[in-house]
């Protein structure tokens, strides 16, 4: 395994509501891009489903396609997400989805996670080739 890190930042977060009802937690749908820098470089495209305990605290999932480089290697590849947000920070962990990956990332499998908070993100990715 190799492993990679480094951070990244959201360019856009355009995020709705569905599915409203009186009394009941708060279900959102977030469309996101992403700029990523450090042993990942490149941009993505990235969908949340969120459900919030209240304003300051949700469970989400995600679905994200990042299109660059991952050391001397170029393509895309998809990632799913897993997570929380509290207290102002959001925790999760993702995983290559398995057979995604596209050009010189063809083959490419890993698991890692990221923080972000108002003042950055950052992630990390183990990650092989079969």
């Amino acid at each position: 395994m190799t492993h990679a890190e480094g951070t990244y930042k959201s360019n856009t977060w355009e995020e709705s509501a569905y599915d409203e009802a009186e009394g009941q937690p708060k279900l959102a749908r977030a469309e996101v891009t992403n700029a990523f820098s450090g042993d990942i470089e490149g941009e993505s495209t990235l969908q949340y489903l969120l459900a919030y305990q209240d304003e300051d605290a949700a469970s989400f999932v995600g679905i994200e396609r990042v299109s660059g480089r991952i050391g001397d290697r170029e393509g895309t590849f998809v990632l799913q997400h897993s997570g929380t947000y509290a207290a102002g920070i959001a925790k999760g962990e993702w995983f290559v989805v398995p057979g995604t990956g596209t050009g010189k990332l063809t083959g490419l499998t890993g698991s890692g996670g990221y923080q972000a908070d108002h003042e950055g993100a950052s992630y990390t990715l183990d990650y092989q080739f079969a």
